[in-house]
């Protein structure tokens, strides 16, 4: 039973799962809402997005016994709450075929798999690093606000990583609900459980929407999210073929398109804490904590947006400095990695710097413009090497 029902495995794919809808819910109610969908369609979103991902990360774990986990594309939804403004739903649901196909074309081709064949170790960890840094700078953040309940997670983490690394996340998560119950921070009042109905919605298509909004979509997603998350599974050692995951992924999406799952993706800071050597010390063994968060998220697709009730009772210093505990190690481990060739330190310098900045040119998020200057740099090393 060991073997097959892990704490460390659950908790790590729950906290994936909850800092997953905790951070980008509330962003694809907006995206909804600026379509005009009904509470019926914005829950029947959630029930598309909740069971791609679900489905997509249990079938990735298992198939390659590698910790791949997938998600929706934050960015894009942050996208389509002001290009959706005006736009009908069955334009929007066409939007979302078009993008998924367009993802789907380029598992396809495989040629996003040699583009990240290329791209070096130094500079994937550097981006991953740059990615995670917020949230390590979030969990002393929240201290501000509640420093009783971060403090006491803190050391709980402090106390017990050594002594037992695969327990004390789920520890420090245990010890962060007992303060915040006591000292009446948890909100139930507005939760109540109630099954998400799927709602077929019937597309149409735009040459405007099409261009206008559904070949942004395709480049945030693919540049923001699906670069990100082969570059994390590459940072820790897993070195699964890219385009097969990309392909599949944008299948998904076509399926569940018209349900408004409007992009599934890899993901990329979720999937990191399924990574961590607190996980497993084995690597080889991390896999099933992408498998439990898979499991996490069908259920909640099932309940769809009714589920954001539970996540919305805990209080946001507790969900940023269990979220920063978890990817401490990571962010170590990838800034050592990222440093550990002198001749190329100052590419992984920008690379870091400038994903971290946050700084987003022409809708695409820093991690991709990071990636650009620090290979641009690390090219020019290359070339003026003896």
């Amino acid at each position: 039973m060991r073997a097959v029902i892990s704490l460390s495995h659950f908790s790590a794919g729950f906290i994936a799962v909850l800092v997953g809808y905790t951070s980008s819910a509330a962003i694809i109610f907006q995206a909804a809402a600026a379509a005009g969908a009904s509470q019926a369609e914005i829950g029947s979103w959630m029930w598309a997005l909740g069971l791609g991902a679900g489905i997509t990360s249990i079938w990735f774990s298992l198939r390659y016994r590698e910790p791949i986990l997938t998600a929706w594309s934050t960015p894009g939804a942050a996208l389509l709450v002001t290009a959706l403004a005006g736009v009908p739903m069955s334009e929007a649901i066409g939007v979302f075929l078009f993008s998924s196909a367009l993802i789907l074309l380029c598992g396809m081709t495989g040629w996003f798999d040699h583009i990240m064949r290329l791209m070096p170790a130094g500079l994937a960890a550097a981006m991953l690093a740059g990615v995670l840094l917020n949230f390590g700078l979030g969990l002393f953040a929240s201290a501000q606000t509640q420093p009783w309940l971060v403090g006491a997670m803190v050391l709980t983490y402090l106390a017990l990583r050594r002594r037992l690394p695969r327990y004390v996340i789920p520890l420090s998560l245990l010890v962060g609900l007992a303060v915040a119950g006591a000292g009446g921070l948890l909100r139930f009042d507005d939760f109540e459980w109630q099954l998400a109905r799927p709602v077929l919605m019937t597309p149409s298509f735009s040459l405007a929407s099409l261009l206008g909004i559904g070949l942004p979509l395709f480049m945030v997603t693919m540049a923001s999210q699906n670069v990100p998350g082969i570059a994390v599974l590459r940072a820790h050692g897993y070195h699964t073929p890219a385009s097969p995951l990309i392909g599949w992924t944008g299948m998904a999406g076509l399926l569940l398109a018209p349900f408004g799952g409007f992009a599934l993706n890899l993901a990329a800071i979720s999937a990191a804490i399924c990574m961590g050597k607190e996980v497993d010390a084995s690597p080889g063994q991390r896999y099933k904590a992408a498998v439990w968060a898979g499991g996490c998220y069908l259920l909640m697709g099932l309940f769809g947006a009714t589920v954001v009730g539970l996540f919305s009772a805990l209080p946001t210093e507790l969900v940023m400095a269990i979220a920063g505990l978890a990817l401490l190690g990571t962010i170590g481990n990838s800034l050592t990695v990222a440093m550990a060739d002198e001749q190329e330190r100052d590419a992984a310098l920008l690379t870091f710097m400038i994903t971290a900045s946050g700084v987003a040119l022409f809708g695409i998020g820093s991690a991709f413009w990071g990636l650009v200057i620090g290979g641009g740099v690390h090219w020019l090393n290359r070339r003026h090497q003896p």
